[in-house]
């Protein structure tokens, strides 16, 4: 399959706060917060979900194309990229603004409190398409990821009137979105990507049930953290894939794009949506154990060891034709 991944190429600025938001906040007075935290750490690493996402899918073994807009200041992210297997030559290279950035400060219950600069990502935009498509040969699925809202809204209308399938995947971009933003993104969607509580937030924001939201997608994926993830298609039981344990809880930036990663890797394997969960939970499990979304490595025989501990051997088997893995 040729997938393009669209949305947001970033430098995330990871801080950790030594204590609980909660903690901070004082009843009754929500109304007027004024807080700010003495943080104890502070990483600097290549991220935004659309990266994060190709970085993931080119670690096992595709190539995924990344569409996105960037400042002068990609030319060593756009090489780092390059050598885990992610095709740049579609990403738009901004005259006047640089890279976007993240912000987020995490504290001791994994709790995040983030911002994001736009900076160059304002012009993604202005990406058309059609002619990523053509230098392809054709595109088999476009991830619609968290991006500039008119991005979003051009690549999934775009996307649609040229019979590309697409999946939706929102993300932190729903803070800022209503109900009329998201609904012509989501219908339609081959595919509908969210956490547990993102999914209740599209549900609040459009005045949709999940079922109603259900009826107007192919597939509802939803994240649920530790408890692993859950598929939905209409007519059918919730398919339920159990998380892979980790080894560590470093930090949970970009564990939702590597989700994606592996996800989208079963996809263009063709494998069955059971097998792309559990893709998708290892790959997760391998960002969570590391601080930063692209600062995991991903062994072929590590890989495959620990599917099989988590899904059995001959699901491990089944993934070992496809999964090729940058390290040994």
């Amino acid at each position: 399959m040729r997938i393009a991944v669209t949305g947001s190429i970033a430098t995330d600025h990871l801080m950790t706060f030594p204590g609980r938001f909660s903690d901070q906040l004082i009843a009754g007075q929500l109304d007027r917060v004024s807080l700010s935290f003495l943080v104890d750490d502070l990483q600097i690493r290549r991220g935004g979900c659309a990266a994060n996402i190709a970085f993931g899918m080119g670690c096992l073994g595709l190539r995924p194309v990344l569409v996105g807009a960037v400042g002068a200041d990609f030319a060593d992210y756009r090489s780092w990229l390059e050598r885990h297997g992610v095709d740049c030559d579609s990403v738009h290279t901004s005259e006047l603004h640089h890279t976007a950035r993240f912000l987020c400060t995490t504290d001791d219950d994994h709790n995040q409190i983030a911002s994001f600069y736009t900076g160059a990502m304002a012009e993604a935009r202005l990406i058309e398409l059609g002619p990523i498509a053509e230098r392809l040969g054709g595109l088999d699925l476009v991830l619609v990821g968290p991006n500039d809202p008119d991005a979003m809204l051009r690549h999934t209308e775009e996307a649609r009137r040229r019979g590309i399938p697409f999946a939706a995947d929102f993300s932190q971009q729903i803070a800022r979105m209503s109900g009329d933003d998201i609904r012509p993104l989501l219908d339609g969607a081959a595919y509908l990507f969210s956490n547990d509580y993102e999914k209740g937030m599209i549900e609040q924001k459009t005045g949709l049930s999940a079922e109603e939201v259900l009826d107007r997608v192919e597939v509802r994926v939803t994240t649920l953290g530790p408890k692993g993830v859950a598929i939905e298609r209409r007519g059918e039981p919730i398919l339920r894939v159990p998380a892979v344990p980790e080894l560590g809880k470093a930090d949970p930036t970009g564990v939702g794009d590597g989700f994606r990663a592996g996800f989208l890797a079963g996809l263009a394997w063709g494998l069955s949506l059971e097998r792309c969960g559990q893709l998708g939970n290892l790959t997760a499990t391998h960002v969570l154990e590391h601080v930063g979304g692209q600062e995991y490595r991903l062994g072929q025989r590590v890989f495959l060891d620990r599917f099989a501990a988590a899904y059995g051997s001959e699901a491990a088997d089944e993934i070992s034709r496809h999964v090729r893995c940058q390290h040994p």
